[in-house]
């Protein structure tokens, strides 16, 4: 499966975006996907995933209460809503295959990323 995110752009504190995962061709319901992000300087971090039918999350401790992972396997997409942003938040973020629970491992399938950049 090939992935797609986007949705990134600049924001000032405070505010929200949204992204989307989107897949190239069906079949995202067979996967779990997990956001990454990275930061110039800074290691590749896993943000936040969901399992194939969206029953079951995770979200990283710096995240958690301010954004929120969902998915419509309809659409084929899955979302990462992102409220109440932060300059700390300022990161290339990507989506990714993943093995998701208690945590999220295994990232496979990469998607090309999208920039978040938050500034006054």
């Amino acid at each position: 499966v090939q992935l797609q995110a986007s949705g990134g752009g600049l924001v000032q504190p405070g505010k929200s975006l949204r992204l989307s995962c989107a897949a190239s061709g069906p079949g995202l319901d067979s996967y779990a996907i997990g956001w990454f992000r990275q930061a110039p300087g800074k290691e590749r971090e896993g943000v936040s995933c969901i399992t194939s039918t969206g029953s079951s999350t995770w979200s990283a401790g710096s995240v958690k209460g301010r954004f929120t992972i969902s998915r419509d396997n309809a659409k084929n997409t899955v979302y990462l809503e992102m409220n109440n942003l932060k300059p700390e938040d300022t990161a290339v973020y990507f989506c990714a295959t993943v093995e998701c629970g208690f945590g999220v491992r295994g990232p496979s399938n990469w998607g090309r990323g999208t920039q978040v950049t938050v500034s006054s």
